[in-house]
């Protein structure tokens, strides 16, 4: 099966750049290609990919509103949004979430790491760069309880080695970086984080960053004083 990738970019020699690396795979092609998030979403109404990789800062509309429109969207209910962004800030990365975005990576990301990402979203899964789950954390430890009358959900669904990955995932460390450190195989890593996210009721990796604060999974120490 032959996944059909919509580029929004208002760079057009990165935009080249990044068709000529797709469409290099045989398991992938370019449809279209967008100067500007208003052309995006009309480019994928006319095109119906199977995943966008979208710009943020564009001319007309930016792409997180084009994420929300594209995602909206009741006949682009198969069409998965990936951002890739020089600007992996955290309230970028929250907004994009929201917005029903599947991915989210910097574009300083290694040609493998692009495609594996686009193949990641289209196959339905989620992802995050070690980048944006650190800003993700960041911001919730600014401000961890944005729904204080939601308890978190209860972890004692998880068995030890869920945890232990969970816990990692919480760190800010991708998959390939906890396979390492769990000495398993990065596809052994996504199976325990899906798992999870199953049992936890998690929509995206970020939730699971949240769940594991607010569960105390995860704690930070406070700041040493300076006076001692």
């Amino acid at each position: 099966m032959t996944i059909r990738v919509l580029l929004a970019d208002d760079q057009a020699l990165l935009a080249g750049t990044f068709r000529l690396l797709i469409e290099s795979c045989a398991d992938m092609a370019v449809v279209g290609v967008a100067g500007d998030g208003r052309a995006a979403v009309e480019l994928a109404r006319e095109t119906r990919p199977d995943v966008v990789v979208m710009d943020i800062r564009m001319p007309v509309l930016d792409g997180l509103a084009a994420t929300e429109e594209i995602c909206r969207d009741p006949a682009l209910t198969g069409t998965r949004v990936l951002i890739l962004t020089t600007f992996e800030i955290d309230a970028y990365v929250a907004r994009a979430l929201r917005a029903g975005a599947s991915g989210f990576l910097g574009k300083d990301v290694g040609p493998e790491e692009l495609l594996g990402a686009i193949r990641t979203v289209a196959a339905g899964d989620t992802l995050l760069s070690p980048t944006a789950t650190r800003a993700l954390i960041d911001r919730f430890l600014a401000h961890p309880e944005t729904d204080p009358a939601t308890p978190p959900p209860a972890l004692d669904v998880l068995t030890a080695r869920e945890r232990e990955v969970m816990t990692q995932v919480a760190e800010g460390l991708s998959n390939d970086e906890i396979a390492e450190r769990m000495y398993v195989s990065p596809l052994t890593v996504r199976t325990h984080v899906q798992r999870t996210m199953t049992k936890l009721g998690a929509r995206h990796r970020a939730q699971l960053v949240a769940i594991a604060y607010r569960s105390g999974l995860v704690r930070v120490d406070p700041p040493a004083d300076p006076g001692r």
